[in-house]
């Protein structure tokens, strides 16, 4: 018999639903249909398929299209059915003593325009509201259950990075080199799928590039892109071949039991040109400071309008966090569950750090014909300033 099991402590599933409860109450929502996977499992502790109502006061149910009996042995909630039809949902809500909401929270900002129509239909009488703000604001502070697994799932992170010189050589693909350090990964527990909320977003464990090649650009919101395997891939390691004396960029995403820890470190086989020295010497000096500075209460925006003038500075304005006119505008990013979450250290945005939040700051130069040099850790906000989760030495490593 298959044993299914429960990952989530009853404490921290209480405490998510209670939070979130006070947040509908507060936006005047009656309560909230949760259908997208990370927020499913962030909430009901499982990510199998189905509808979970979370209402501004009472219990949640959770309802069941596949697997109902997994989907009971995860989760901690007391009420888990098995539902077929969302047409279903308002009476089977009913049977449960949930008054019909005027006003139905969806995540509007993943939800297809189909599925609107269609709870449109199902909820005549309701009106629907984007709650998806609410979500991600209170996912971007992590509790220290989360801080726990992101801890673990950056050691994991290190362990890859200090894998590289045993597996890289001269000659190989980065496609080939970057098959070995993914099974190398998969062998320590990565879980291999990684979420991303932007839509229409894909990431396979993350960048293996060497030279030039890392410095090719890509649709990816990345400062790197990569050739790829194929044009409809167009992103990430390809077939360019791996050569002495440049630098080959290792951005790769660690993640386990559901945690990311987002990590990049240099490495080079015999030594780097002076200028791509001098640069990933000054993505350490940015990185430094926003450590230092980064406090709660800290303007996200703000941080980014320091970076950019740092690096502006030193003389990077031109190739900082990519090349050319389509260069990325933001300099970090929250995550947790998924790669891309809130807050964003980026151009106008006025969010404001908070302890407990974590972040990925990635500080890179990305120079065309030469290849890629620069930083990312996976970083936690302290009354301190920010410490890293990642451990595995900053410097270029010279194999």
């Amino acid at each position: 018999m298959t044993q299914y099991h429960r990952s989530m402590p009853e404490s921290e599933q209480q405490a998510r639903i209670s939070a979130f409860q006070q947040r509908l109450e507060k936006s005047r929502v009656d309560g909230a249909l949760i259908l997208q996977k990370a927020d499913m499992f962030y909430y009901s502790g499982t990510a199998q398929q189905g509808w979970l109502y979370i209402p501004a006061e009472g219990k949640p149910l959770l309802m069941v299209f596949k697997d109902f009996d997994r989907a009971g042995a995860e989760s901690g909630l007391e009420q888990v059915i098995s539902l077929v039809s969302p047409k279903d949902i308002p009476a089977t809500l009913s049977g449960f003593g949930c008054k019909a909401p005027k006003i139905l929270g969806l995540e509007l900002d993943v939800i297809s325009a189909n599925q609107y129509l269609l709870f449109q239909k199902i909820f005549p009488g309701s009106t629907l509201m984007d709650i998806s703000m609410e979500i991600r604001l209170q996912r971007a502070v992590k509790s220290n259950y989360e801080i726990g697994l992101m801890r673990e799932s950056s050691r994991m992170a290190d362990k890859v990075a200090a894998k590289v010189p045993e597996l890289i050589r001269e000659g190989q693909t980065e496609i080939e080199f970057a098959g070995l350090l993914e099974a190398y990964a998969r062998s320590l527990g990565h879980q291999g799928l990684i979420r991303m909320r932007m839509w229409d977003n894909d990431l396979f464990y993350g960048h293996i590039m060497a030279g030039p090649g890392a410095a090719v650009p890509s649709s990816f919101a990345s400062p790197t892109g990569g050739m790829g395997v194929n044009p409809s891939i167009a992103q990430g390691p390809g077939f360019n071949i791996i050569r002495r004396n440049e630098s080959v960029l290792v951005d790769y995403v660690f993640v386990l039991n559901g945690y990311t820890s987002d990590h990049t470190r240099i490495f080079c086989m015999g030594t780097l040109p002076d200028d791509l020295l001098r640069a990933h010497e000054a993505m350490l000096e940015i990185q430094e400071r926003v450590k230092r500075e980064a406090l709660p209460g800290t303007i996200t925006g703000e941080i980014y309008q320091m970076m950019m003038s740092e690096a502006e500075a030193k003389g990077y304005k031109d190739t900082f966090m990519g090349a050319g006119d389509r260069r990325i505008r933001f300099t970090g990013h929250g995550i947790g569950l998924e790669l891309d979450e809130f807050p964003f250290i980026a151009q106008g945005q006025t969010l404001a750090l908070e302890k407990g939040m974590v972040i990925a700051l990635e500080p890179k130069v990305v120079m065309p014909g030469k290849g890629v040099v620069g930083i990312e850790n996976t970083l936690l906000v302290t009354d301190q300033g920010l410490e890293s989760l990642t451990r595995y030495d900053d410097k270029i490593t010279l194999i």
